[in-house]
């Protein structure tokens, strides 16, 4: 018996108010009909891998994407048995074991300075913009630093441990602006090179080792944008790090994309393709991790910022792609398109969020002040 793979498509997708071959944005325009086979039989991957091959496009992929969760599209999408193979493998097995936590490194922050540098703002944050009263991303960005230091109550002549540092933009930041010490540690050789030359002459020492083996005290702790590369195997253990490496009267803020379920593994087209081992932590994941080690002192959620950096960052790329196309191909250039704006529908769809969490050892005397 022959499978009407496009049928099934054209049905799944009109639950979503999308159309094969329509006029509007989110439609979805295929070149190539095997695209149908792939879509229904390997889902988001299939789905990811014919867009970078070619075999379709849509004008506003981000809004296709939105409508898509929004109708809850993915649960109506059969996996085939490779997929479910490797979910049941993400739970078997710790792919954020420490004896393989480089690999993040190597295979996405180690792409190239110049790449990262033709899609971020000056500073080279790469993590959500707060865009409260900001009419540019290097306003936002600023935004958000100034927003994390004034959330950690920094004061001259402070240690403050980044954790998953990046170029170090916080650290750069933190130490102009508030006069602390920064030590910050990354698994991307690329990141500490060009941190070290963005941060020359202040106090910011960057070190390229594993979160795991920290083992010093610090008035303050930071992370952003970190622990999507832990692993819910490894939570616990980010905890106790944390709270080791703090001093009694400390604050740790932990700023991270948020999943409103628990989930054991990320999809499979974003594992091969982009962060390989990420997995995005809910607030019950989160909470039990914590759970007699941390006082939750606040939780701000402001996903919906994510959703305009997102597509900033995109417009950036885009418009910046003559500048290193040299380096890579095309595939490459609708692979990260791809991630970019169907990942801005994810926060669009209030699917995926971004909190800020600050945490205390055993709560600040008289109580923690939000701030917004």
């Amino acid at each position: 018996m022959s499978i009407n793979y496009q049928k099934i498509a054209e049905e799944i997708l009109d639950f979503a108010g999308i159309k094969i071959n329509g006029n509007a944005p989110w439609d979805i325009q295929v070149h190539n009909k095997d695209f149908f086979r792939r879509a229904v039989t390997e889902a988001e991957l299939g789905i990811g891998e014919s867009y970078m091959d070619g075999w379709w496009d849509a004008e506003s992929i981000d809004e296709m994407t939105t409508k898509i969760i929004i109708a809850k599209l993915d649960e109506k999408i059969r996996l085939k048995y490779s997929i479910l193979l490797k979910l049941f493998m993400a739970n078997v097995f710790n792919l954020q074991s420490k004896r393989r936590a480089y690999i993040i490194g190597k295979k996405h922050y180690d792409l190239g300075n110049d790449f990262f540098q033709s899609m971020l703002d000056k500073r080279m944050n790469y993590s959500c913009a707060y865009w409260q009263n900001a009419g540019s991303l290097d306003e936002a960005q600023e935004n958000k630093l100034e927003l994390i230091c004034r959330k950690l109550y920094l004061e001259p002549g402070m240690k403050v441990l980044d954790i998953g540092c990046g170029w170090g933009a916080f650290g750069k930041y933190a130490a102009e602006k508030y006069g602390v010490e920064v030590v910050g540690i990354t698994v991307s050789k690329e990141q500490v090179n060009l941190g070290k030359k963005l941060c020359e002459g202040l106090p910011v020492e960057f070190r390229l080792m594993d979160y795991r083996d920290l083992n010093e005290q610090f008035d303050r702790a930071v992370s952003v944008g970190m622990i999507e590369h832990v692993g819910y195997k490894n939570y616990r253990t980010y905890f106790e790090v944390a709270y080791r490496c703090l001093k009694d009267n400390g604050l740790f803020l932990l700023h991270t994309i948020g999943n409103i379920k628990s989930v054991k593994s990320i999809d499979p087209w974003t594992h091969k393709y982009i962060f390989p081992n990420g997995m995005l932590p809910s607030v019950a994941q989160i909470g039990k991790a914590v759970e007699n080690l941390f006082v939750i002192e606040d939780l701000h959620n402001f996903g919906v910022d994510y959703d305009k950096t997102l597509m900033v960052w995109y417009n950036n790329f885009k418009n910046n792609w003559n500048r290193i196309s040299d380096k890579y191909n095309e595939r490459f250039y609708r692979m990260w398109k791809y991630f970019l704006v169907s990942s801005a529908g994810t926060f669009r769809s209030r699917r995926n969020q971004l909190w800020q969490i600050v945490l205390s050892k055993d709560g600040l005397p008289g109580g923690y002040q939000s701030i917004r």
